[in-house]
């Protein structure tokens, strides 16, 4: 019996944590098989690797950055891993896939609307690795992405990559939604990912019991549009036999007991008494971000955003009023066409009106296909990038201010990376863990003491914001202490 673990799958992953909750479903797939999945990074300095067999690449496509990224990536994958097929998948996939394909002769594109088709990858694989990647590559074309096509009959499941276990990962993630209906202007996720689809809610609800009795802690609930969710459930609190997100956190909450709920992006159109009553739960994590975009009605209405500044603020107020000092941030897309200084000074306004404790900001990127292209008064890129820099300035002194309303409180966090564990000059050893309001601290404990594990739930002790970190971008933000 062949040994597959000797066979090495590399995965990389940008942009959204959807993407990432994929590259952890395709590679559980090809765990299941036998291969060794590797979830680890590549980089510059990594040594040159002919064991790994195939490099799955989930792309994005949100900026040219990214797009630009991704194509950096792609060429050092073929770079160090000179035996390996190459699998590129994702938004920059489904949209630019001559471009891909053009880029090496071991590369196979498998557009985004299509991802779950990896999970026939590795029964495939098993049978082929005598190829090589030219011919795995031809394989996988014929086999994987147009056999399908030719021989219709099974729709295309974006549910697919879906799994109980994260190898990279101690807090659990489910997708419960896909795709997107609206026609924003500058977006193309609508394009890459499609119509909008859901996740019945009894199969959410099933995964999540099972995710508790595993011993999970929490479990982060992830969409591409929450506001587009419309689950089919056959029960009372259905409406022609679907229920909408708020409704199925409240099933959710009533078929468990004891694992906390994330949210991990809102939109304003949610906040309403519904939501409002299933989010009075403690056991829902008092940390929103809300996508937002602008502060300006003019360029919300440019945007085809469908809602306004006030909405946003009041929404704000609204989840206020049921959690005690939520963590709450939101995206703003600086040097949109036509954006003013005033409209500028609108955004700023919004987050202070909001208290928004973080922003992620991020200049405007023009995306072929999408209504902004055709926009007059395009705004400068050294424009949009110095609003986007005061933007972020200013954020940074926001969740400084935030924590330090924290210091000496007691909370409760999620124990991460505990894998190459790091040691402090005093030889302490260093733990990461996140914070029901999303917190991300700096955790040193004694090596004497018992050993943590990844998900455990603690109580910490917040002690002080990490300043120079949160104003450079560093992930963790905080110094806290086991209580």
């Amino acid at each position: 019996m062949t040994d597959f673990s000797k066979y090495k799958i590399r995965f990389e992953t940008l942009g959204c944590r959807l993407n990432q909750i994929e590259s952890e479903g395709a590679a559980h797939f090809f765990s299941e098989a036998g291969f060794t999945s590797d979830l680890t990074p590549v980089s510059a300095a990594s040594p040159v690797d002919e064991t790994t067999v195939l490099c799955v690449i989930n792309t994005c496509s949100v900026t040219i950055k990214a797009e630009q990224k991704a194509r950096r990536l792609i060429r050092l994958l073929l770079k160090t891993y000179p035996k390996a097929a190459v699998i590129v998948t994702g938004c920059y996939a489904q949209l630019r896939p001559l471009e891909i394909k053009k880029m090496d002769e071991r590369i196979a594109v498998l557009g985004g609307q299509v991802k779950s088709r990896i999970s026939g990858v590795p029964e495939m694989l098993k049978k082929s690795l005598d190829l090589s990647p030219v011919e795995i590559v031809s394989l996988i074309e014929k086999e994987i992405i147009l056999k399908p096509i030719l021989n219709p009959g099974v729709p295309e499941n974006s549910f697919v990559l879906a799994t109980d276990s994260f190898l990279a990962h101690s807090r659990s993630s489910i997708k419960i939604q896909d795709g997107c209906n609206s026609k924003c202007a500058y977006c193309t996720i609508n394009i890459a990912r499609g119509k909008s689809v859901s996740l019945d809610a009894r199969t959410v609800i099933d995964r999540i019991k099972q995710l508790e009795a595993s011993g999970q802690s929490e479990v982060v609930i992830t969409t591409v549009n929450i506001a587009q969710y419309h689950g089919a459930w056959d029960g009372p609190e259905a409406i022609g036999g679907v229920i909408n997100f708020a409704g199925l956190l409240k099933l959710i909450l009533a078929n468990t007991s004891k694992i906390n709920i994330r949210i991990s992006s809102i939109y304003p159109q949610i906040v309403k008494e519904d939501f409002l009553d299933a989010i009075k739960d403690p056991r829902v994590c008092p940390h929103f971000h809300i996508s937002v975009q602008s502060g300006s009605d003019r360029i919300l209405e440019a945007m085809n955003r469908g809602y306004k500044a006030q909405d946003v603020i009041d929404a704000c107020e609204k989840i206020r009023s049921v959690k005690e000092n939520p963590f709450l941030a939101c995206d703003i897309i600086t040097g949109f066409p036509g954006e003013t200084d005033e409209d500028f000074e609108e955004s700023l306004n919004l987050c202070k009106a909001c208290g928004m404790a973080w922003v992620h900001a991020f200049p405007y990127s023009e995306r072929p296909g999408t209504e902004a292209v055709k926009m007059k008064n395009k705004v400068p890129q050294v424009v949009s990038g110095e609003r986007a820099y005061t933007l972020t300035t200013k954020a940074a002194e926001a969740k400084i201010k935030y924590i330090n309303g924290f210091i000496d409180k007691e909370l409760s966090c999620v124990v991460e990376t505990v894998r190459n564990q790091k040691r402090n000059k005093d030889g302490k050893i260093i733990y990461h863990a996140v914070t029901g309001n999303f917190l991300h601290c700096s955790i040193e404990v004694d090596e004497n003491k018992p050993l943590m594990k990844n998900g455990m739930l603690q109580k910490v002790k917040i002690l002080a914001p990490l300043q120079d970190n949160i104003r450079k971008g560093g992930e963790t933000e905080c110094l806290a202490e086991l209580i």
